[in-house]
């Protein structure tokens, strides 16, 4: 799908921020993990979500969906899994929470995914496999696994992705015996690991900080069931925040302000770019402000990139974005994607492998087709972009958006942008 962006000013002044598409993740899991009923309340069906809500099915919890909420009886014996092909789409967090999760079943399991996921490294999971004398197999665009994960001490990078270590500590507390993960620095994306071991303490499972790079689990461990509603999600804020930051005033509501989620620093950092910015009883107002360019770390909040991108090309001054070299290992490379299209609209824009500088301002112009790299952020960050363009901007991929975010162009319609659906 192609979509036409217009340059157009906001008419409406409020957004709802739709759920965390992390914290959702993580309240079905362990919301299937646990004995008994759970209510899982404020679901949006993205791609990834659903993925994730079929997935625990196959391994045997009982999920009833409705509009926004869905109610799950949890798992009773892992080893009556009779399914052994289990899709992951495009999710990262599916695939690196399930591996874990479906080894409990101790039967040959086969993962599948599409785009770019069977690329994406594995080989922590592999090696703790191999250690153990358990099967894990990655080729054919597919990952094979077969035995039950052990308790020990687990040696994990910290510096690859933090869903390997929420993963583990998904499982690792209903083994018969206490296990530990020692975490080789640099941490990154903590923050993801916080709101793992948040949502685990609301399903009465512990998980303990011995010290910075130490976790220690205790076995014997039960889930126990829980009605939970989902917080709003800072990651999809960054992209109306930015907007707002741009030609608001604009209210994004439907947020927890004390919220765990690495992404919340969004907040921060367009206060340090110049961004008037109030907080509400459940969100922000961004009102429209004159932007610096400043340093910005992506260590806990690597989802941003794309969009601090956007927002860096109409600051003023130089923009120097750090810690990003894991945007090149997500759905698509992510320095490259944005650095492809911004320069076609004119934008000042450099980068190394792990660094990415933006001099602006830039008045966005183009008339040719901006690549959306069927990445569901860099479609979002072009859009918010093409609003304050000198022409009209067209973007392809936009069916993108599906994977986490299924009605942003909806959202984006009722502020006043227009949006035209160019074909299916």
């Amino acid at each position: 799908m192609k979509v036409r962006i217009t340059p157009s000013t906001l008419k409406q002044r409020v957004i709802q921020i739709p759920p965390s598409k992390s914290m959702a993740h993580r309240a079905i899991v362990c919301a299937s993990l646990a004995h008994g009923k759970s209510v899982i309340t404020n679901l949006d069906y993205s791609v990834d979500i659903q993925t994730t809500i079929n997935g625990m099915r196959q391994l045997g919890a009982d999920i009833k969906q409705y509009d926004d909420y869905v109610e799950i009886e949890g798992i009773k014996n892992f080893e009556d899994c009779k399914e052994t092909m289990i899709e992951c789409n495009e999710s990262g967090s599916t695939l690196r929470f399930f591996i874990p999760l479906f080894s409990l079943t101790n039967k040959p399991i086969t993962f599948t995914g599409t785009k770019r996921l069977m690329e994406r490294p594995q080989g922590i999971y592999r090696e703790m496999f191999q250690q153990q004398g358990l099967t894990f197999k990655q080729e054919n665009g597919k990952i094979e696994i077969e035995g039950k994960l052990k308790p020990q001490t687990y040696h994990v990078k910290g510096d690859v992705s933090s869903q390997f270590i929420s993963g583990l500590c998904f499982v690792l507390p209903l083994l018969e015996q206490d296990s530990i993960i020692q975490i080789a620095p640099p941490f990154e994306s903590r923050s993801y690991v916080d709101l793992t071991i948040q949502m685990m303490e609301n399903f009465g499972v512990h998980i303990e900080f011995k010290d910075d790079n130490t976790l220690y689990i205790a076995g014997n461990q039960q889930y126990i069931a829980k009605d939970t509603r989902v917080e709003g999600d800072f990651s999809q804020l960054g992209f109306f925040a930015v907007l707002g930051a741009l030609q608001g005033p604009l209210d994004c509501i439907g947020l927890n302000t004390e919220s765990l989620q690495g992404d919340k620093q969004i907040v921060q950092i367009l206060k340090d770019m110049g961004c008037h910015i109030e907080q509400l009883k459940d969100g922000y107002r961004f009102h429209q402000s004159k932007l610096n360019g400043c340093t910005i770390d992506l260590n806990n909040c690597p989802d941003l990139g794309p969009i601090l991108s956007t927002c860096a090309s109409y600051a003023l001054g130089k923009t120097t974005i750090v810690n990003a070299g894991r945007l090149r290992i997500k759905e698509s490379d992510r320095i490259a994607a944005m650095e492809s299209e911004l320069l076609k609209v004119g934008v000042d824009f450099t980068s190394t492998m792990d660094t990415v500088t933006i001099n602006g301002p830039t008045e966005w112009k183009c008339n040719e087709l901006l690549h959306g790299h069927n990445d569901h952020r860099i479609v979002m960050a072009l859009t918010i972009g093409s609003t304050l363009a000198s022409n009209s901007i067209e973007i392809d991929d936009a069916q993108s958006i599906k994977k986490s975010y299924p009605g942003f162009f909806e959202d984006i319609c009722k502020l006043g942008i227009l949006v035209e659906k160019l074909d299916d």
